[in-house]
């Protein structure tokens, strides 16, 4: 896995879009981001989508007169290498640290902590395998 680009929390909505359905052209992608939830501009997502095309977790080739986009950097490497650098900012690099601060400031619901517990007890039926 090679570092992911650093991008912004609206660029991360782009790559979403970008990661569900490359390739796709400039038009589908202002289509999909210019619904009530986001309500960006046309040119606020250009914008965005040329930052990361220079970032290169892009990239866009000319097709007729649109940009046709698809990912350089895979959904899953992003969010592995985001976690990593989540927890050893805050948590010191541990899950668990993670886990019972949720579970200690009450952030966990009884759902939360039931699927925490049905997923342990899978992992320890499989012998702490992954």
């Amino acid at each position: 896995m090679t570092n992911s680009p650093q991008i912004s929390e609206a660029e991360y909505e782009v790559m979403n879009v970008v990661w569900k359905y490359e390739p796709i052209s400039t038009p589908e992608v202002v289509d999909k981001l210019s619904s009530a939830e986001f309500d960006w501009k046309p040119n606020t997502i250009h914008t965005m989508l040329a930052r990361l095309v220079k970032k290169k977790a892009l990239h866009a080739r000319k097709n007729g007169r649109v940009f046709i986009y698809t990912s350089l950097v895979e959904k899953h490497d992003y969010i592995e290498q985001k976690s990593k650098t989540f927890l050893k900012q805050f948590f010191d690099g541990t899950l668990n640290s993670m886990v019972l601060n949720f579970i200690e400031n009450d952030k966990l619901s009884n759902e939360d902590i039931s699927e925490l517990q049905k997923i342990l007890s899978q992992r320890e039926k499989e012998g702490g395998q992954k």
